[in-house]
């Protein structure tokens, strides 16, 4: 399963040309992950044929109106429950802190509460700490899968694959548009903890984006 966090942590990062070259492999991981549901594979293999046969100019395009235009897709966590708070400053703080014991060390700018870095830590820690931690998030994960899906974006296979690996209640499936003002507000009632440790805060979008490096089984950098 922890590979499977890593691969799934691919596909949420921006199509570069080596994420594209790692997608055969990254393919291969989750067709081989058996707590992944048979329509979530089938849903991510659509996604990773998707960003392979696409041009590579309009993949990047799309990924840039998918996740930077607009708070319902965000890929920061702890925008998604409390925008400009002051007490997102400690949160980060305590996240990266967490990242570092465990070895991640996060690129550049990149902030800690990035759904994909969260996914690279999480591939690191044993099952139970994934599902304390993902178990905390799960109303955001679930909520922005639900836009994406509600939007046709293929990227809502991922979400629904974070959330089996739990055994986490999956998507909706609820058609229609999705009201962001309406969806702040229910975040705004369920904060974010990631541990004793971590207060509940949030985090602006980075101003640009870093590639979740993919790495194989057996442990090569890509």
């Amino acid at each position: 399963m922890t590979i499977t966090f890593k691969a799934l942590a691919a596909l949420l990062a921006y199509p570069t040309d080596d994420l594209v070259a790692a997608l055969p492999e990254i393919l291969d991981i989750v067709e081989d992950e058996r707590r992944l549901p048979g329509r979530v594979r089938r849903d991510l293999a659509a996604l990773v044929g998707e960003l392979r046969a696409a041009d590579r100019l309009d993949v990047q395009e799309r990924y840039v109106a998918t996740f930077d235009r607009g708070r319902a897709t965000c890929l920061h966590l702890f925008e998604h429950v409390h925008g400009e708070s002051r007490d997102r400053g400690q949160a980060m703080v305590d996240l990266k802190s967490m990242y570092e014991r465990a070895g991640l060390t996060l690129a550049g700018h990149e902030l800690p509460d990035y759904l994909p870095a969260l996914l690279e830590f999480l591939s690191l820690q044993p099952r139970e700490v994934a599902e304390a931690m993902l178990g905390d998030c799960a109303h955001v994960v679930r909520k922005v899968g639900d836009a994406l899906a509600s939007r046709g974006s293929r990227y809502a296979a991922v979400f629904a694959a974070i959330l089996a690996l739990v055994d986490l209640p999956g998507l909706s499936g609820k058609a229609g548009a999705i009201d962001e003002k309406s969806m702040d507000e229910e975040w705004a009632e369920a904060p974010v903890v990631f541990g004793p440790a971590a207060g509940a805060a949030c985090g602006a979008p980075a101003p640009t984006h870093s590639v979740i490096q993919f790495v194989s089984r057996a442990g090569q950098a890509r």
